[in-house]
């Protein structure tokens, strides 16, 4: 097998989600026996590219060629059949089945006898995929017992098994330890001297040039350039990842900081939160980064009382809080707006008023509702952050992303006894009008002495609007950066620890 032989080429790809355009005019190709390296920040549109190629999302212009045949249509099945597999974080594993039968299913081996799988032949022809490929594992062992990385690697034998060209690895890393890391990375190296062609995403820029033949960069949607190993260093990587027009960047101003209200010591969720530490300040918006599994919605979920901790304090105005649920969070005047609105901010089949009482009623000692009031309160919510609502009946799965958020941002500004505003990406999905409407209701809050600990994978957010930067890595607080000339470079060389 030659390794010139070109085994997939994008070409021109376009894809847009609603007014968002996620990916332009890409393109992106893979030779056998090639470790083509694509990498990006948070929302470059890498996922989106491979989603792409698996045939999961089908893109709104451009040209796929697989194995010199030009695709005019691509589904997940289809992309199989290619010789394409996918390998993602959380390997797609069915835990009940040992690991022959997962690398066997849809593909099972019949015995002579009918309607009977020969699950001894299944055992032996995994065991010698898993000896040929250096794995050391048991084919008969259930796939529950098995560690991450060994269920990655069972992903990756099946690929071959079902004959895959091409292997896809998002993010292979991000749940590994150095040792597991370690194993996978040899284990890919050996397949691309097997003549295969593997796409690698990750934030860990020293694991991409350990193994990378080519890099692709992507930023905003934009191909940045694809360069051989040898022709580029890491700082260029960073800079052509991070780097970016400062118009961008919201300008906010600056408001009296007070003193500490808000404070959490040595948080810790085992295996996902390691000890954290910070506080937040009157007037203050605490912005926290990080790569994506680098803890931070895991940390904010724990403040809120969704996930429960093992050890740690929480204090809020000099006492000590036990949040055993969010209703306790909302006692205790923390608001939480979530990364993921449509399932945990909204509720789906409910009108514009309903969803934004919801928070007022719940904390409420009403045995009744008072509708007048609901009314009177929505209109004024409505009317204060400009929410574009046909009426107040209207069904919030009915309005755009950005009057979406409003409404969830809008419900916790009526709970007027709030001290602390968790904001978990607080522009995903919405329009450059609405962000900025946004950032501006963040601001009455901290000019009313609110605190604020804002989550963004948006560097130009989490610059423009935060007073501190708390860098999560491994699920631990790493740094605490007072935001002073800092830049995105700064910022992703602590993300990716370099």
């Amino acid at each position: 097998m030659s390794e010139k032989e070109r085994l997939v080429e994008l070409r021109n790809i376009v894809k847009i989600y609603g007014e968002h355009m996620v990916l332009k005019s890409v393109d992106f190709d893979l030779h056998a026996g090639e470790i083509h390296c694509l990498v990006g920040e948070n929302g470059a549109g890498k996922s989106t590219l491979i989603k792409i190629l698996s045939g999961a999302v089908s893109p709104e212009s451009g040209e796929i060629v697989i194995l010199g045949k030009k695709m005019k249509t691509l589904n997940p099945r289809l992309a199989i059949e290619m010789g394409i597999t996918t390998v993602y974080q959380d390997a797609e594993i069915v835990d009940s089945l040992t690991v022959a039968e997962n690398i066997f299913l849809g593909n099972e081996l019949n015995s002579k006898m009918p309607f009977k799988i020969d699950k001894q032949r299944q055992a032996d022809e995994t065991q010698k995929i898993l000896e040929n490929l250096g794995i050391d594992l048991d084919a008969n062992e259930l796939a529950g017992n098995l560690s991450t990385a060994e269920k990655q690697m069972v992903q990756i034998a099946k690929a071959l098994h079902r004959k895959a060209r091409v292997i896809i690895m998002d993010e292979p890393t991000s749940s590994l330890g150095l040792e597991e890391t370690r194993a996978l990375l040899t284990l890919l190296k050996n397949l691309k001297s097997q003549g295969l062609g593997i796409i690698y995403i990750s934030h860990y820029l020293n694991e991409v040039f350990e193994i990378a033949d080519r890099i692709t960069i992507l930023k905003d949607g934009e191909k940045m350039g694809t360069y051989p190993l040898q022709e580029v260093d890491l700082n260029t990587v960073v800079k052509k990842m991070v780097g970016r027009d400062t118009a961008l960047f919201f300008q906010r101003k600056k408001v009296p900081i007070g003193d500490v209200r808000f404070y959490v010591r040595n948080l810790t969720k085992k295996g996902i939160v390691e000890d954290v530490s910070f506080d937040v300040r009157a007037g203050e918006i605490f912005g926290i980064g990080g790569l994506v599994g680098s803890g931070r919605t895991e940390l904010v979920s724990l403040i809120y009382g969704a996930l429960r901790p093992d050890s740690g304090e929480i204090v809020m105005d000099g006492k000590t809080v036990v949040l055993k649920s969010p209703i306790d969070a909302m006692k205790k005047g923390i608001c939480f707006v979530s990364e993921d609105r449509k399932k945990y901010g909204m509720f789906l089949g409910r009108n514009v008023v309903e969803n934004l009482v919801a928070v007022k009623n719940k904390l409420s000692r009403r045995f009744l509702l008072n509708l007048s009031e609901e009314l009177r309160l929505s209109t004024q919510t409505v009317n204060k952050l400009s929410i574009a609502v046909s009426d107040r009946d209207q069904l919030i799965e009915e309005l755009s992303g950005g009057n979406q958020q409003k409404v969830i941002i809008g419900r916790w500004l009526l709970n007027t006894d709030a001290a602390l505003y968790i904001f978990d990406e607080p522009t995903k999905g919405v329009d450059i009008g609405a962000r900025e409407q946004i950032y501006q209701i963040m601001l009455e809050l901290v000019e009313n002495k609110k605190s604020i600990i804002m989550v963004s994978s948006d560097m130009p957010e989490l610059l423009s609007m935060s007073d501190r930067i708390g860098v999560m890595r491994n699920g631990r607080m790493t740094h605490i950066l007072q935001n002073d000339g800092l830049k995105e470079e700064d910022l992703m060389r602590l993300f990716i620890g370099v």
